[in-house]
């Protein structure tokens, strides 16, 4: 006897495009262009949470243990460094000391731009985007909510924002960002 599909069974899978088969060149090309809009979202979320702090920002301790925004921050260049040597297939770790507020947002925008850059290259990817996101960039994105929630508990919040109408492009990973289109208290 067949078993039937149930409806939670249907919605475990994951989506894929219309005519993209799971593994295929397409599915792949599909994932990478949505893991490349995720970093564009991480820059321009991360791009907000940094842009404009006060000096006291970087070295501020929430309690004791807590990791500061530098801290954080070098974390987030480190994970793109990963990211990067995983793609390349060639994975590496790297704790790195946090460098100067300026100099240390500098270094994490680089990373992303890197990352993304072999992202569009069309370079082979020796791992699944799935791994990438579930890694590397999820990992950015909760320390994306860090310092944004450390922002506001350092004295210095940000607005808030519906993401949903902001322009985001794939490739645009840079401290320069477009202004945002619907911010609110």
């Amino acid at each position: 006897m067949k078993k039937r599909k149930t409806k939670a069974r249907a919605k475990a899978r994951p989506a894929r495009h219309a005519g993209a088969k799971k593994g295929s060149a397409k599915a792949a090309g599909l994932g990478r262009e949505l893991l490349r809009h995720t970093v564009a979202t991480l820059a321009y979320r991360a791009g907000k949470a940094v842009r404009q702090a006060p000096a006291s920002y970087a070295n501020f301790q929430a309690a004791p243990g807590v990791r500061t925004p530098a801290q954080i921050l070098a974390h987030m260049g480190d994970l793109f460094d990963w990211a990067l040597s995983i793609a390349r297939g060639d994975e590496k770790w790297n704790n790195s000391t946090p460098l100067e507020w300026d100099a240390e947002v500098k270094r994490f925008f680089t990373t992303l731009q890197a990352f993304d850059e072999y992202l569009a290259s069309g370079q082979s990817v020796h791992a699944t985007v799935e791994r990438l996101f579930q890694g590397p960039v999820a990992d950015a994105l909760q320390h994306t909510g860090q310092l944004t929630i450390l922002r506001r508990t350092a004295g210095a919040p940000i607005r808030g924002e519906n993401y949903s109408r902001a322009e985001i492009v794939a490739g645009r990973v840079g401290s320069e960002q477009a202004a945002p289109r619907r911010e609110f208290d």
